[in-house]
């Protein structure tokens, strides 16, 4: 009965790695500069990744434009930044950070031990996010935590999508900031 049932099994195996070595020849063409291109798209996204941050630094100073210019002004993108909840669409978002611009926290924040991945049309970069702030009454507030930064591939530009971060209970406290929920 073993040898009855094991002869039909065998057949269909052998037949199914047959169908798939014949279409291994059927695949499109793989550019033969691909490692090149990878790379090329891990260096626009890192970049991209550093005007992130360097605009950023600019909103903590009052100036929105920089970091204006690197987000999707999409309605589907998403802000889970250091101050908790949830924030959906550029209009929510735009809103949130003119409203951070205009609190002038100064300091600086820096993306230290990156990860990145580059695809095609999508990546990320997680990092800890470390530098300081300053509270109302000028006093130095620590900042270190987890973030990833999610980019798509916008007219030929690496945008931002999806920015998260740990929950930084140092600049809740310091500027008593409600936490907003998903609009």
């Amino acid at each position: 009965m073993k040898r009855i049932i094991s002869v039909p099994v065998t057949l269909a195996i052998i037949s199914v790695c047959s169908f798939l070595i014949s279409c291994e020849g059927k695949k499109e063409p793989v550019e033969s500069n691909e490692p090149v291109v990878v790379e090329k798209r891990k260096t626009e996204l890192i970049a991209a990744n550093d005007a992130f941050y360097a605009g950023l630094n600019e909103m903590f100073k009052g100036n929105i434009e920089p970091l204006n210019e690197v987000w999707s002004h999409s309605d589907s993108i998403s802000y889970m930044g250091p101050f908790g909840g949830a924030l959906k669409g550029w209009t929510a978002i735009g809103k949130d950070f003119a409203n951070v611009a205009a609190m002038r926290l100064g300091g600086k924040i820096s993306c230290n031990y990156q990860n990145v991945y580059a695809g095609t049309e999508m990546g990320f970069v997680s990092c800890i996010e470390e530098g300081e702030n300053i509270d109302p009454d000028g006093n130095p507030v620590k900042v270190s935590h987890r973030a990833t930064n999610i980019y798509q591939v916008e007219d030929g530009k690496w945008r931002l999508v999806h920015h998260h971060t740990d929950i930084s209970n140092q600049l809740e406290t310091a500027y008593n900031k409600e936490t907003p929920g998903m609009e």
